[in-house]
């Protein structure tokens, strides 16, 4: 099946290279994520069609500093503007493609937005999805080759973008200096570490838990065509595990709201 991960590659690709600095891949996620639930979730649906809740992106969220839910559906306040009191799907999207050494950060941020939203509302619906880079080395245009341009857009855009995620494999000689190195185990570490975050049984409200976690293992290193393998070295069935969490969360939401 076609997923919102597939949609983010295809944008990845466009755009020559992942921005990790930049909410692209989100915004790409959390719009077909909610698509697919509105298309197959009837009583979202049917809330969605009567304006009892709306969607938003990049909402702000409770916490020890300011962090935002990438994908909030909820009914809206007083004020007709979004109100964190009263979300009843929250997505929250990651990824850890160019240093697996981050690994510890990303699922530190997951934790946070887990309490957030669990503090402000605990019934509510909480789902994380992180893309998993499968690649041993990624060259970091945004942080490194992208720099050494600053002013010089235009030079950047001729000699260097229309060469990233082309297969030109000399880019990796040229720019040596901006390649993040990965271990062959790295993927596997990230995947272990996150499926430590907490999660609860449906119904289960009272537990600070996320309610799906889905992994997507991805290759993407700005240099190759990025591409979203199936099957992958990580064993994990994307089609699968997206299609469990669609109808998990559609099931939670009808006993929730429309029992």
């Amino acid at each position: 099946m076609s997923t919102p991960f597939d949609k983010a590659i295809d944008e990845i690709a466009k755009a020559r290279y992942h921005n990790h600095r930049l909410e692209t891949h989100s915004d790409t996620v959390s719009s077909g994520i909610f698509k697919d639930l509105v298309k197959f979730c009837a009583p979202l649906r049917e809330d969605v069609e009567r304006g009892i809740v709306r969607v938003w992106n990049n909402i702000s969220a409770p916490g020890d500093r300011e962090r935002k839910v990438d994908l909030f559906i909820g009914e809206p306040g007083s004020d007709d503007k979004p109100d964190i009191q009263k979300v009843r799907v929250a997505v929250e999207n990651k990824s850890v493609i160019t240093a697996h050494r981050n690994r510890t950060n990303r699922f530190d941020d997951l934790q946070k937005v887990l309490a957030g939203v669990h503090s402000a509302r605990p019934e509510a619906l909480l789902v994380a999805t992180v893309l998993i880079g499968l690649a041993e080395r990624v060259l970091n245009v945004p942080d490194h080759v992208h720099k050494v341009y600053q002013n010089r857009e235009e030079e950047f855009a001729k000699e260097v973008l229309p060469r990233l995620s082309s297969g030109d494999s000399t880019l990796w000689k040229e720019f040596s200096w901006a390649v993040s190195k990965n271990t062959t185990k790295d993927p596997g570490k990230t995947v272990t570490l996150l499926r430590t975050l907490p999660t609860r049984k449906p119904g289960h409200t009272h537990v600070k838990g996320y309610d799906y976690v889905l992994l997507v293992p991805v290759q993407i290193d700005n240099v190759n065509p990025p591409s979203l393998p199936r099957p992958n070295t990580l064993g994990i069935d994307v089609d699968a595990d997206y299609k469990k969490m669609l109808e998990q969360i559609c099931s939670a939401y009808t006993a929730r709201w429309h029992m």
